[in-house]
């Protein structure tokens, strides 16, 4: 019975089900002490099942790596659309940034720590969450300074971006009494960077 319904779950769901699982033994145990055997074994899989799906323990990581960088894309875009000013809209978007590695802390520890040990193509996913996150803010400068040289926009993108990872870190890290919100981190960063951005963005009125 429980072999006719695996076999039955569509592959977009067991692929699903396989990273989710994956997700919390790379997390719990560390990706180098976490195994195939046991992954597999969690979701209720053959090893060569997870072998075809991902080709290996690395490219299992990469998909771990690769949702969360889709979440986080739709997290942040959602934030933002629609905000009709640069302060409030650069304010979402480091609130949603916030919010998402506060509630993906799985996730965010397995990106910031346990990707190290694994190989290129995981650190190469790394950072094109990094590009992602450049992109997006880019972007987002853009909207509201069209005239603005290239150059200027990505040099602030890539700032913001730094400020952010670095203080994701600290934020996540927090806790206890003196526990910092999403909110809170985001100002951290408003605090700092926007005296500079809003002389080329400008205040809103």
């Amino acid at each position: 019975m429980s072999t006719e319904r695996r076999r039955r779950m569509p592959r977009a769901q067991r692929e699903r089900q396989m990273v989710t699982v994956a997700e919390e033994m790379f997390a719990e145990r560390g990706y180098q002490a976490a195994s195939m055997d046991e992954i597999a074994e969690r979701v209720g899989v053959s090893k060569p099942m997870l072998y075809e799906y991902f080709g290996s323990k690395e490219g299992l990581l990469v998909a771990c790596i690769r949702r969360a960088r889709a979440e986080l894309l739709a997290a942040i875009t959602g934030a933002v659309d629609g905000v009709a000013n640069p302060e409030d809209a650069l304010r979402a978007g480091l609130v949603a940034f916030f919010e998402f590695t506060d509630s993906h802390r799985r996730a965010w520890q397995l990106i910031r720590r346990e990707a190290v040990a694994a190989g290129q193509a995981a650190a190469d996913e790394i950072e094109a969450i990094r590009a992602q996150q450049s992109a997006i803010d880019a972007a987002l400068l853009a909207r509201f300074r069209p005239d603005a040289p290239q150059r200027d926009l990505e040099a602030a993108a890539e700032i913001i971006v730094g400020a952010c990872e670095r203080l994701s870190i600290w934020y996540v890290e927090r806790d206890g009494l003196d526990r910092v919100t999403a909110k809170q981190a985001a100002e951290y960063v408003m605090d700092l960077l926007w005296y500079g951005l809003r002389s080329t963005l400008g205040s809103p009125t």
